[in-house]
């Protein structure tokens, strides 16, 4: 049995609790200053209020204030995190645990340079630790996973990520279940930023939904071809920004899909994109979500800010990511939703 301990009680994290406790480990849900009544919920009921099915028996609950004695004598830590709570889990989080046990992250997101680059959060993290001479195995979470179909047991096939595959194989033993099933890849690059990206396309193939509601009513039928084009363009554009980072390989375009595929059918990507298709400003948007998180803004807005540098420095071209630098003029300038289908074409002549 392993001592599982998970930073974060937001619904990521908090589902992984079921694999690692329905798996005979010990499980310590920790959550941050800003789940305090999360917590004390789990206490009181046994259950996430956002989930529909209660803990494992034996799950542990601790306030922020108890967090060293949540790690002390953990096997492993899970960062629940989320892309909001990145600088906070750095500067405060990080530094408190010892170097010999490891970290496994569910934060997805990317941060772009001055100079056009992208870093991954463990990049982050890891210069942030470099500064004060500390040193951990950061490793990360990618792949098709919504936390409460894994809280209800559907089958799950996610990637660990990391630089050392026998503390990758180790993290695999503790977690995998029957219904968690685990692939592993020392390309932290490839997978965290295959991942990450799927939240800006998300929300623009979620646009297409918004504008045929707009157009046929709210209660209208899907409709799939428009959905279908923007995937596809998603896609392409994926697959330049991972070969720009050095990272496009099978894999990573397979874990990085996958995601974009189940983000596309649910969760807050999926809402803030219909309802800018509907004719929401992103302001209007932000205030009819009522507070809910929105890493997708985020992502699009700095993915879209690295292309542009890059392009300047001649090492990318924008006529290349219409769809993603569409979205950032629609969230960062509020320029209406006019899908640009005809700059998604192309003639291959073999």
């Amino acid at each position: 049995m392993a001592v599982v301990t998970i930073i974060g009680s937001g619904m990521m994290g908090s589902a992984l609790a079921f694999p690692a406790r329905e798996n005979g480990n010990e499980v310590r849900l920790v959550g941050t200053h800003l789940d305090r009544d999360i917590i004390e919920a789990c206490i009181k009921t046994g259950q996430h209020p956002k989930f529909e099915r209660p803990f494992p028996e034996g799950v542990q609950y601790y306030q922020i204030e108890d967090v060293d004695r949540a790690i002390n004598g953990a096997d492993m830590i899970i960062g629940g995190v989320s892309s909001f709570g990145v600088e906070w889990f750095g500067d405060v989080i990080l530094p408190k645990i010892p170097s010999h046990i490891p970290v496994l992250t569910v934060t997805k997101g990317l941060m772009d340079t001055p100079d056009g680059k992208l870093l991954t959060y463990p990049e982050v993290w890891a210069s942030k630790l470099e500064k004060i001479g500390h040193k951990l195995s950061l490793n990360a979470i990618g792949g098709p996973c919504t936390s409460y179909e894994l809280v209800f047991h559907d089958q799950t096939e996610v990637a660990f990520c990391g630089k050392d595959i026998k503390i990758l194989e180790k993290m695999k033993q503790i977690m995998a279940t029957d219904y968690y099933h685990i692939s592993l890849s020392t390309d932290v690059v490839g997978i965290e930023s295959a991942v990450a990206l799927k939240n800006g396309y998300a929300l623009g193939i979620a646009l297409t939904i918004g504008l045929n509601q707009k157009e046929f009513g709210i209660d209208s039928p899907l409709h799939f071809n428009s959905q279908a084009a923007i995937f596809g363009q998603a896609v392409k554009e994926m697959y330049k920004l991972l070969a720009y980072q050095g990272a496009a390989t099978l894999e990573n375009m397979s874990v990085g899909y996958g995601d974009l595929y189940v983000t596309v059918y649910g969760g807050r990507t999926r809402l803030v994109g219909i309802l800018l298709g509907r004719g929401l400003s992103i302001e209007e948007a932000k205030r009819e979500l009522n507070g809910v998180t929105l890493e997708s803004l985020v992502v699009a807005e700095r993915v879209a800010r690295a292309i542009r540098v890059a392009t300047a420095n001649g090492a990318l071209n924008e006529k290349d990511f219409p769809l993603l630098l569409h979205v950032d003029e629609i969230i960062c300038r509020n320029k209406p939703v006019q899908i640009p289908w005809e700059d998604f074409t192309f003639i291959y002549q073999q």
